[in-house]
């Protein structure tokens, strides 16, 4: 070896990528000391050994970079792929990949420089499991304590009730419920308690039998029957009449009921997920939510929080969004400007997760180049409606109180407007528009 060859050597192992040489024949013929650190091998243990008898990576008997190097031509830049280190784990690795020439242009072999990637994927996992959680994207710190909730609970068949403002995303939060459950490859079945006539709703949840009522023509199975086993998910839950909720209690407590028309009675095995948007303290003092069912529902509480409160969340849902509409509209990606992302973190996003989503696609269709301008996003959001939506331009931002503190506020003086507007230092007609604003005034 030549002086010149023992000075490429020493500054091959003194850089922090590891770096092999193969010759023709894939025989590798030099190994850096970063490759030994990186593959746990010792120089000696290699030299002269078929590389991919040393690696072990998918790679080498599909697309092997040296080979793709060699057929197209071009070098091979930042490549991720795997390879099985000396104690047999697999090990995630990024590479480059060039062939090599002698003085007469003649390709001699190949070389490869490669880094562990191993830290970046645990912390790609880790951003993707806070960023995108069974589909609701946010890493807020109150989402994250969601998703923390709903994995601890993955062993449990306890019914959970999810709250939260309309457009938070508790159908998404269901959903996470039962793919972490241990009943996730049984059946999931969903009911919407408000779409249907109080006449049909009984029906529609237990079933009926052929002559119940007009329109019975047949024997038909309830979605408590088809999820025997499984789930279901009733949205919309306090919006269900009371007697209704006497009879969903009964499932709930024994398990049982009878189908519409028929005095059989049959028993089923369902996990029950809920969601509801109002008021629950209202809707229990006033009688329309009976309190033995609901202790019965949220026995595992979720609460969603709006996307006000969570403003962190809006950069990653519009990316997601934006990546979504690319997808369905066949366009290119597109990015926002900083002003319009400015009137977006400022919006009060009275419509939550779901009016975010309508404003990006009504954006997206609109803009013809690679960057979103505030000038297509819709009226109300550049001029914030004149109910104070923008939230550092409401005029009823008193003490930053929101929605949350509100109802704590309300709660702990059941509900007297009057003590509550002393408490807060405003005046009733102040607290009412907020009420309003907030979707909580009668």
């Amino acid at each position: 070896m030549s002086i010149t060859d023992n000075l490429k050597d020493h500054i091959l192992d003194s850089i922090g990528e590891g770096v092999f040489t193969v010759d023709k024949n894939f025989r590798i013929n030099f190994f850096n000391k970063a490759a030994e650190k990186i593959t746990g091998y010792k120089k000696v243990e290699v030299l002269g050994k078929f590389c991919k008898h040393v690696f072990k990576s998918e790679l080498c008997y599909s697309d092997c970079p040296i080979a793709m190097v060699l057929k197209s031509n071009k070098n091979i830049y930042d490549y991720e792929s795997k390879i099985c280190v000396k104690e047999g784990k697999n090990k995630p690795i990024r590479l480059n990949s060039a062939v090599l020439y002698n003085e007469n242009n003649e390709p001699t072999g190949g070389i490869i420089s490669f880094r562990d990637n191993t830290e970046l994927e645990y912390l790609k996992k880790n951003l993707e499991k806070f960023s995108n959680f069974h589909g609701i994207i946010g890493h807020s710190k109150s989402m994250q304590e969601i998703y923390e909730l709903v994995e601890e609970i993955n062993e449990s068949d306890a019914p959970v009730l999810i709250h939260g403002e309309s457009g938070t995303g508790k159908e998404l939060v269901a959903n996470a419920v039962q793919k972490t459950s241990m009943r996730n490859s049984k059946p999931f079945i969903k009911v919407n308690c408000s779409v249907f006539p109080d006449n049909l709703l009984a029906s529609e949840l237990f079933g009926h039998v052929k002559g119940a009522f007009t329109d019975a023509h047949k024997d038909r199975a309830g979605r408590f029957e088809i999820a025997d086993g499984g789930t279901i998910f009733l949205d919309e839950i306090a919006e269900m009449p009371l007697q209704m909720q006497i009879k969903l209690l009964r499932v709930l407590q024994e398990g049982t009921f009878e189908r519409v028309g028929e005095s059989v009675t049959r028993r089923v095995d369902v996990r029950v997920i809920s969601a509801t948007n109002i008021n629950i303290e209202k809707a229990l003092a006033s009688g329309s939510l009976r309190e033995d069912l609901y202790y019965r529902l949220s026995v595992i509480p979720i609460k969603v929080p709006p996307l006000r409160e969570r403003p962190e969340d809006i950069i990653p849902l519009v990316a997601h969004f934006i990546n979504k509409f690319a997808l369905i509209y066949n366009k290119e990606q597109k990015e926002l400007d900083d002003s319009t992302l400015e009137l977006l973190l400022q919006y009060g996003w009275p419509g939550n997760v779901r009016e975010l989503e309508n404003v990006i696609e009504y954006a997206f269709v609109r803009t013809n180049s690679g960057t979103i301008q505030s000038s297509k996003l819709p009226v109300f959001i550049k001029d914030g409606l004149k109910s104070g939506n923008y939230k550092n331009q409401s005029p009823l931002s008193f003490h930053d109180a929101d929605r949350n503190e509100l109802v704590q506020i309300l709660n702990k003086h059941k509900w007297n407007k009057t003590k509550a507007a002393e408490e807060l230092g405003i005046g009733r007609t102040t607290l009412w528009r907020k009420l309003r604003n907030l979707g909580l005034a009668e």
